[in-house]
C-alpha cells in the first residue's frame, strides 16, 4: 500500500498539471497493479456524462462557474474541483478517467459511464411509482449496456475481454442514491421509500453479477452517505421536525434518514456477502462511505474544516443550510464562499473537492473499504 506521504506528493503534483487542463493524457501507468479504471454511478462520479447527454433543469448549473473553480474549469463535476475518482485514479499513477460520451477523448486506461442525476432503477418504473424527477434515462442498466458496446469495440472475444478485465478496477457507484433522493423530495414518506431499497440493492446485485461474468475480478461497491447530515435535507427536514430535539443526534443530523441510509447500506453489504461466496475468485470490495463521511465530520477540524459551515453549503442562496432547492448553486441569487476548502459541503448535495480528497484517502488509506485485503492488493505501486 502506498504511504500517505507519497499520497499527498502524487495529488499535489497532478493538481499542478490539472491547471493546464482536466483531461487525463496517455501516460503509462507507473508500477502499479491496476492499470484501467471503469466506473458506473451517479454525480458522485461522473466527470462530464451528463454535460454531453444536454442539460436540463437545475443540472444546467454544472456546466458553467462557479462549478469547476478550483481547476480552473467547468466540466461536468458536480463539485469545485475534483471527484473521489479522480484521487483514485491519481493514487494508482492513472490519468483521470474520461466520460464515455467525449468521443474525443483517450480511454487507454479506464472509462467513466457515470450520470449526474442517474438512478439504479428505470425511470420508468420510478415513474409508475409516482416517482418523476429523474433528470435522465441514464440509469444503471443504460451505463451498463455502454459498459458492453464500449467492451466489445476494444476486445476480439470474451477471453481476450477477461484478460483485459484482469488488471481492472472496477467501482459499481455510489449509485440508488437517487432513487431515494427524487422519492423523498417528492414528498414520499420513508415508510414509502423504503420499499425500493431491497429493489435498488437487487438492481446493483445483479449488475455486479453481469460485470462478473464479463470477466471483472476487482470491483468497489460503495454504500449511500448518512444523508441526515446533508443540507439539502437538513434544510428540508428540519422545517419539519422542529421543536423535537431528539430527532437529531450527535452530528445534528436527521436520525430517521441516517437509519434508512445505513437499513440500505446493510442490505447491500448482506448481498454483497452472498456474492463473495458465489465468486471466491472475484475481489469485492464495499466502501463505506456512511462511515467515513461519519469520521470526516467528527475530525472536521483536523482537515482544515470549519466548525461553523459543517452542515451549510459553500455555494447557495442563504439561510440556514446555505440551500434553497429554488435557487441552485450557479443559479442567480447565490453566491459562493470565500474558501471552499473551509466546507464539507459545495451546493449543498455535493461535496467540495477538499472533502472528496479526504474521503478517498479514508477508504484508500484509513480503513473504510472491506475486506481490507482486497485494498492492500489493489495499491500495491
Amino acid at each position: 500500500m502506498a504511504s500517505l506521504k507519497k499520497l499527498f506528493s502524487i495529488i499535489f503534483v497532478s493538481l499542478l498539471l490539472l491547471l493546464f487542463g482536466v483531461h487525463g493524457s496517455a501516460a503509462k501507468p507507473n508500477g502499479c497493479y491496476i492499470n484501467n479504471i471503469y466506473s458506473l454511478g451517479d454525480s458522485i462520479a461522473d466527470t462530464g456524462n451528463l454535460l454531453r447527454l444536454g442539460l436540463d433543469g437545475s443540472f444546467n448549473v454544472i456546466a458553467s462557474f462557479p462549478y469547476g473553480e478550483t481547476i480552473h474549469k467547468p466540466t461536468g463535476r458536480c463539485s469545485n474541483g475534483l471527484l473521489m475518482i479522480d484521487y483514485l485514479a491519481t493514487a494508482l499513477n492513472l490519468p483521470l478517467v474520461n466520460p464515455y460520451l467525449d468521443k474525443e477523448a483517450n480511454f487507454e486506461h479506464g472509462v467513466n459511464f457515470a450520470v449526474a442525476g442517474a438512478t439504479a432503477l428505470e425511470t420508468s418504473f420510478l415513474a409508475q411509482k409516482g416517482i418523476l424527477m429523474p433528470y435522465t434515462n441514464a440509469s444503471l442498466s443504460v451505463q451498463l449496456d455502454w459498459f458492453k458496446t464500449h467492451l466489445n469495440s476494444t476486445c476480439s472475444s470474451k477471453e481476450a475481454c477477461k484478460k483485459q478485465l484482469e488488471r481492472t478496477l472496477f467501482t459499481l457507484g455510489e449509485i440508488g442514491g437517487n432513487d431515494y433522493n427524487y422519492a423523498f423530495f417528492e414528498g414520499k414518506q420513508i415508510d414509502e421509500v423504503i420499499a425500493l431499497v431491497p429493489l435498488v440493492v437487487q438492481k446493483i446485485t445483479d449488475t455486479a453479477k453481469e460485470l462478473i461474468e464479463a470477466g471483472v475480478v476487482h470491483m468497489v461497491v460503495p454504500g449511500n452517505f448518512p444523508i441526515g447530515c446533508v443540507p439539502s435535507y437538513l434544510e428540508m427536514f428540519s422545517r419539519m421536525v422542529v421543536n423535537q430535539t431528539d430527532a437529531f443526534d450527535e452530528f445534528n443530523c436527521v436520525k430517521s434518514l441516517n437509519a434508512f441510509a445505513m437499513l440500505h447500506n446493510e442490505q447491500l453489504q448482506a448481498s454483497l456477502t452472498e456474492l463473495r461466496h458465489a465468486y471466491p475468485n472475484v475481489q469485492i470490495m464495499y466502501a463505506d462511505y456512511f462511515h467515513a463521511f461519519l469520521n470526516l465530520l467528527e475530525k472536521a477540524s483536523d482537515y482544515g474544516f470549519k466548525k461553523d459551515t459543517l452542515r451549510k453549503a459553500c455555494c447557495g442562496a442563504g439561510g440556514e443550510h446555505n440551500f434553497d432547492a429554488t435557487k441552485i448553486c450557479g443559479s442567480p441569487g447565490t453566491t459562493t464562499c470565500e474558501n471552499p476548502s473551509d466546507h464539507i459541503s459545495w451546493d449543498g448535495i455535493h461535496l467540495t473537492q477538499e472533502a472528496y480528497k479526504v474521503m478517498a484517502q479514508s477508504l484508500m488509506e484509513g480503513g473504510f473499504t472491506y475486506p481490507t485485503y482486497g485494498v492492500q492488493k489493489l495499491w500495491k505501486c
